[in-house]
């Protein structure tokens, strides 16, 4: 996407389309981005159901210096009032992104130079404000050994994830997801000492 004036007519666009408070997620994503143009963006509605209906919507975008998260949640309505929604927005400067990984899956891998669509994408980017640990009893070769040896794990960045699928937001989304995920890791490659 160009750094023009139709980059944020367009992001205006796919926030209207995805028909959820479009106003206030606008106004949400204007306060972080500033004055700062920009360069590429994703919209994600997600919406869930358990007892009620509870819609999600995820902006993503990516100026020259920063990537702006911006987050939206409607909160259902207490009797004989009006539903409430929350907007957070952080934005993380380029130079802290330490990772920018995107996952995808296709179905028919026989067939994907014929039929190059992908299925599932997700992605994922760290900037180590947040990590997942997973831990597991650590054991040695022998089968009788009965002494603890402590514990073994990994630790994942884990500040942002974003799973999308064709069979349930369509292929374009999983098209955008790609191409986002692309322009952040070029982004962030451009930064590098």
């Amino acid at each position: 996407m160009t750094d023009t004036r139709s980059a944020v007519d367009l992001l205006r666009t796919d926030i209207e389309r995805a028909g959820y408070y479009p106003q206030i997620v606008t106004d949400g994503v204007r306060a972080m981005l500033g004055d700062e143009p920009v360069l590429d963006h994703l919209v994600h509605h997600e919406a869930t159901f358990d007892s009620e209906l509870r819609r999600h919507l995820t902006v993503l975008v990516l100026t020259p210096s920063r990537l702006i998260f911006g987050h939206t949640d409607e909160h259902p309505a207490e009797s004989g009032e009006a539903p409430s929604a929350t907007t957070t927005a952080e934005a993380v400067g380029l130079r802290n992104v330490r990772s920018v990984v995107l996952t995808r899956m296709v179905e028919n891998a026989p067939a994907y130079a014929e039929d190059p669509e992908v299925q599932e994408v997700v992605l994922t980017i760290g900037w180590g404000a947040i990590s997942r640990i997973d831990l597991e009893p650590a054991a040695c070769e022998d089968p009788d050994c009965e002494g603890d040896h402590g514990y073994t794990g990994t630790v994942t960045a884990d500040d942002f994830v974003l799973r999308v699928s064709a069979a349930a937001e369509g292929s374009d989304l999983v098209t955008s997801t790609q191409r986002f995920g692309a322009a952040v890791s070029t982004a962030t490659a451009q930064l590098a000492p």
